[in-house]
């Protein structure tokens, strides 16, 4: 099957390198143009980016892949097929039916739960107990597409945005590869989303990360979790961001008269112990602004944080 891998995040990798790996031809890469990134705003390219120079495949960077340009540069490749895995645009109608099949996407929940850009994200934040990938077949709408495949797994409770990614992105990769065997054998089935069941996954945004101490420990520990690598929970100490990268809920009981964000305790090997609207979180890994991470305790050698300080 000649394919043309539409893809830019590192979500993306797992699917590319199945492919790469398999006996299927990839005659293109079509990725994000690259990104001002870091400190010093230097421009990178992207994970799939990288990847596709290193096996030599052709990258195409357009700005809009449903462009009259991007189109026809499409149409010279002679694809079997479009594979799409969190690329970042949505395609238009002139561009999905290029293919001698069609186009399919590789989605990071089990649609139609969260459609849109950040599906491993909000899985996490709102605790969900299990996720997944969907396989469908690609229209002009976002995620709406008929269901192809599904594959599920359980989200563990130590589970960050960041290790459900990596395990949906191996998942996803084997799916892929069903999927597109089933197309070779004409074999492929789809079912309608039911749209009446769908939720969506929005873009996040650095505001999301401010942490609101009157929500529940669970909430926050959630957040904590959903946020990373970016952008990650915060609050405020001394005027600057400090970014909360690890908690656990706290088995001290519950206090009373006292604010919420206030640090009630410092324990040894458990953290900085902190009242919640509804029991207490314990941090255990943090970064203040402009510094590296550190555990709770290395970073108390450092700033001395009262029994009683109120987060905000």
């Amino acid at each position: 099957m000649k394919v043309v891998f539409f893809g830019t995040s590192e979500f993306a990798i797992g699917a590319l390198e199945a492919l790469i790996g398999s006996r299927h031809e990839v005659l293109a890469v079509v990725t994000q143009p690259d990104r001002q990134k870091g400190r010093h705003l230097h421009l990178s390219p992207s994970p799939t980016k990288v990847l596709a120079q290193t096996q030599d495949i052709p990258v195409y960077q357009p700005k809009d892949a449903s462009s009259n340009e991007s189109v026809e540069y499409l149409k010279t490749l002679g694809a079997d097929l479009f594979v799409v895995v969190s690329f970042g645009q949505i395609l238009k109608k002139e561009a999905l039916s290029i293919p001698k099949h069609y186009a399919i996407n590789l989605h990071g929940s089990l649609l139609p739960k969260y459609r849109g850009a950040a599906p491993t994200n909000w899985a996490v934040i709102n605790g969900d107990k299990t996720t997944g990938v969907t396989i469908i077949r690609m229209n002009e709408k976002m995620d709406e597409g008929d269901i192809m495949l599904k594959s599920e797994i359980d989200i563990a409770g130590d589970d960050t945005n960041i290790t459900i990614s990596e395990k949906l992105s191996d998942l996803g990769a084997k799916a892929l590869l069903k999927a597109i065997e089933s197309i070779e054998k004409d074999k492929a089935k789809f079912k309608k989303q039911d749209a009446s069941a769908a939720t969506y996954a929005p873009k996040l945004k650095k505001e999301d990360g401010l942490i609101n101490w009157d929500e529940p420990a669970t909430t926050i520990h959630n957040k904590v979790r959903g946020l990373l690598p970016w952008p990650g929970a915060y609050t405020h100490y001394d005027g600057k961001i400090l970014k909360i990268l690890k908690t656990e809920i706290s088995d001290i009981p519950p206090i009373k008269d006292i604010q919420n964000g206030e640090m009630v305790d410092i324990v040894k090997d458990k953290g900085m112990i902190v009242k919640t609207a509804q029991g207490n979180l314990a941090i255990q890994y943090l970064q203040i602004e402009g510094k590296k991470d550190m555990d709770f305790s290395s970073f108390l050698r450092g700033h001395r944080i009262p029994i009683g300080y109120i987060f905000k």
